[in-house]
Parts: C-alpha cells; sequence; structure tokens
C-alpha cells in the first residue's frame, strides 16, 4: 500500500487533474502540468504500478441513463460473509458491495431501470443462501456522485 510520503505535489495534481477527467494525450495533459510528456508518462506508471491509479473510465450518470430505481441495501449475514458478497457482487444490478461495520454486516448499491426489476433484485438478495435479512434505502437524488471525489493526499 503506498504511503502519503511517496506523493510529492506533481503526483497530486497528476491525481487531482485524472479524476477531473482522463481524456486527453499524455502531451496535452503534461502540457497542462506544465511539465514535459515523458515525466508525466513515467509518474503515471508509477502510480498505476503502485496500485493508486486502477483504470480509466468515463464517469457516468446512471440515472440519466434511465436507472432511476436506486438503492442501498444494509445485508444482514447469518453465515459466511465473504461468500454472500461474492454472490452479490456477480448480480449484474450491483454497481458495489461494501463489506462495513456496524448493524448489519454488508451494503450493496443497486441500480435498475423499473420498479419490477428493482423488485427482483432484492428478492433475489434476500433470498441467498446466509443472508438473514435486508433493508433497503432507495435513492431519491444523489446530492455528491462518489466519483466526484478527489483525494486531498498532501
Amino acid at each position: 500500500m503506498a504511503d502519503l510520503r511517496d506523493f510529492d505535489e506533481l503526483d497530486r495534481r497528476i491525481i487531482e487533474l485524472l479524476c477531473n477527467s482522463s481524456q486527453g494525450s499524455y502531451r496535452q495533459i503534461a502540457k497542462q502540468l506544465g511539465v514535459h510528456p515523458t515525466t508525466l508518462i513515467q509518474r503515471v506508471k508509477a502510480l498505476e504500478s503502485k496500485g493508486v491509479i486502477n483504470g480509466y473510465r468515463a464517469n457516468i450518470d446512471y440515472m440519466k441513463l434511465g436507472f432511476d430505481y436506486m438503492g442501498l441495501v444494509q445485508i444482514y449475514v447469518d453465515g459466511d460473509a465473504i461468500k454472500v458478497q461474492e454472490d452479490i457482487r456477480k448480480i449484474l444490478q450491483v454497481v458495489a458491495v461494501f463489506d462495513v461495520t456496524g448493524e448489519c454486516d454488508s451494503v450493496a448499491w443497486v441500480a435498475c431501470k423499473d420498479r419490477d426489476e428493482f423488485s427482483r433484485v432484492l428478492k433475489s438478495i434476500l433470498a441467498m443462501e446466509g443472508v438473514a435479512k435486508t433493508n433497503t434505502l432507495v435513492v431519491l437524488n444523489m446530492v455528491k456522485d462518489p466519483f466526484d471525489f478527489i483525494p486531498d493526499i498532501l
């Protein structure tokens, strides 16, 4: 795991810029940062090898794509929590699975296009071996997208 002391101001600026948008060539990004493209490439490769940067993808607005039924499903496990999490992870409509502390054992972020699909997914989670009960928090509006988070590493 990388230590915060491993990062300097340039690393922080690279991470911030790539979090905001990873579009553009190395040459364009290097120009924005005021560094040589070779320097940028070396820094990005180092951040990738440390596991800080794990890939590049578009930031999708699920609601604009018609995923109007989203929820956070609190999952209470009576059995093997890791197996339950792996089983839930395989469900197409599951955006994320979190291993958490507190009253429940896991939380799944679910995104569906309609109420019937949402109901089927919730019932399939509840029917899984090892799931004792669930509690679903329906998302009315996303005030801050989790992918808008840019870490302050310095």
